[in-house]
Formats: C-alpha cells, sequence, structure tokens
C-alpha cells in the first residue's frame, strides 16, 4: 500500500465500499509486513552463516546489535503473564466446525447458546442486494461487484453484541425465492435451500483475525484497538454449485472457538 493508493481509495464515493476496500488493503498490509519480517530474519541467519558478526551487520543496517538481535528473534515467544485488559463483557463459544445438528437447527448462534446457559437474541439488519466483495465473490463463484443477496444480522447476550452474521446468496439463483425476502426464513435457511432442490455436497471453512471496519466496530460496540475474528464459510451443492456463504464477524474478547478433531485419525 502506498500513498498513491489511499488517494485513489479516498475517492470512492460510497463509504461503505470506501471502508470495505480499506479494510481489504489493511489485511493484505499485514500478511505482507508478516512475511518481510520473516524474510529478514532468514537474510540475518544467511549473513551470519558466511561468516558477518552481529556488530558487522549492524554496521551496515545503521542499527544497533540489539536490535538486529531482536530482528533475529521475531516476536517474543514467551509464557502469558495473565490479562492485560479487564475480563471481556460476555464469553461465547463458536465451534469449528460446526456440527451438522446445530447448522441445522433454527439459527446457529441461538442453538449454540442454549447450549451454553446464555441468554441470547438476534435481530435482522438488512436483507437486500448489495454488490460481493472481492472474497465473498470468490466463494459464490461470481465477479466482484455482482449484485448478491445479503442477509445480515446482529447476535446478542443479553445486551451485549457479540456477532454480525452474513449469509450471501446468488441473485441469479434465489432472486424470486423467500431467502430474498427481509424476514427470517422459517424454519431454517436449510430447509429451504434444501426445498428448492439443492442437496448438500462439501463446506469450505475459513477464519481471519484482523482490525474492523467502521460499521463493524460501531456495531460491536468494540473497545479501541480490538480485533475482530471472521469466520467465512463456503458451502456447495453436491454438483459443485456456490449456494450458501456464511460470514460471522466475532468480537474478538467475546469468544473463544472450540476446534473439532476427526475420531480415530489423531495422534497425541
Amino acid at each position: 500500500m502506498d500513498l498513491k493508493t489511499l488517494r485513489e481509495v479516498a475517492q470512492i464515493g460510497d463509504p461503505v465500499e470506501r471502508a470495505r476496500v480499506l479494510s481489504r488493503l489493511m489485511t493484505e498490509e499485514q500478511g505482507l509486513v508478516t512475511e518481510a519480517a520473516k524474510m529478514r530474519r532468514q537474510a540475518i541467519a544467511e549473513a551470519r552463516e558466511g561468516g558477518m558478526s552481529l556488530e558487522d551487520i549492524a554496521g551496515q543496517l545503521g542499527v544497533s546489535p540489539g536490535r538486529i538481535s531482536q530482528m533475529r528473534k521475531g516476536p517474543a515467544a514467551r509464557a502469558p503473564e495473565g490479562p492485560a485488559a479487564a475480563a471481556p463483557k460476555v464469553l461465547v463459544q463458536r465451534a469449528l466446525p460446526t456440527e451438522p445438528a446445530v447448522r441445522g437447527s433454527k439459527s446457529l448462534f441461538l442453538a449454540e447458546a442454549e447450549r451454553q446457559g446464555l441468554e441470547a437474541g438476534r435481530r435482522m439488519l438488512y436483507v437486500g442486494l448489495e454488490p460481493a466483495s472481492d472474497h465473498v465473490a470468490v466463494c459464490l463463484q461470481v465477479e466482484p461487484g455482482t449484485d448478491i443477496i445479503a442477509r445480515r444480522k446482529m447476535m446478542t447476550v443479553g445486551d451485549v453484541p457479540v456477532r454480525i452474521a452474513t449469509s450471501y446468496f446468488r441473485g441469479d439463483l434465489f432472486g424470486d425465492t423467500r431467502i430474498a425476502e427481509p424476514e427470517f426464513v422459517q424454519p431454517s435457511l436449510q430447509s429451504a435451500i434444501t426445498a428448492l432442490g439443492y442437496a448438500f455436497g462439501h463446506a469450505e471453512e475459513n477464519l481471519t483475525v484482523r482490525p474492523p471496519t467502521p460499521f463493524e466496530r460501531e456495531t460491536l460496540e468494540l473497545e479501541p484497538g480490538e480485533w475482530i475474528v471472521q469466520v467465512l464459510r463456503a458451502s456447495y451443492s453436491s454438483e459443485g454449485t456456490a449456494i450458501h456463504v456464511l460470514e460471522t464477524i466475532c468480537a474478538g474478547s467475546r469468544h473463544i472457538f472450540p476446534i473439532g478433531q476427526v475420531t480415530g485419525y489423531d495422534e497425541f
């Protein structure tokens, strides 16, 4: 990312699209910084193997030997000394992958919360068409910017917002169905998809940690500096057609993510 790119983004008229593009650029920049630091550690190691001392390397880079030592080690890998901030307002679970019985229920979130004994709620924020962002377009097998159906909900525990969950569907497949209607689909989205003749084939689920967009920060009432965890699940029919993409934006300090393992195929 450079100043020219930022100036071009600043000219985007739609503020939501501007925020979306900036969020993507920040995520990409963070990944580049991490990879660059890794490559720098490798370069220093090669210089050391070639016979150069820390003092020699530091002199050529214009830093102190102590700074070179820090570069070689990378991020500190020490045991945590205890929570650095106050306890979270609430803590909920988001299983990876989700159990089929839970996913097939009225609501993934409500079913998980009930198991945890939490007072959970949800409300619809938006149902309608919106341009497909790059990562959602890839999952739905459409071009970026294509109008797709978005069903965006807020999930709460008590009065505390914990997640924004958005289901995305291709407009050419679901535009004239009840999935495009504004109310909650009864008894569930899963049953509505099945009723339209689609049989589940497979799903791909990815987890990403990143800074929140302005919309996410305000909607989830995040503290300054708090990050979000994005869980992106793309589901495909038995014929390989992209059917449903679920993007879950989780307040990072209010979630724990149990990871399931396949019985009989793991080792100690």
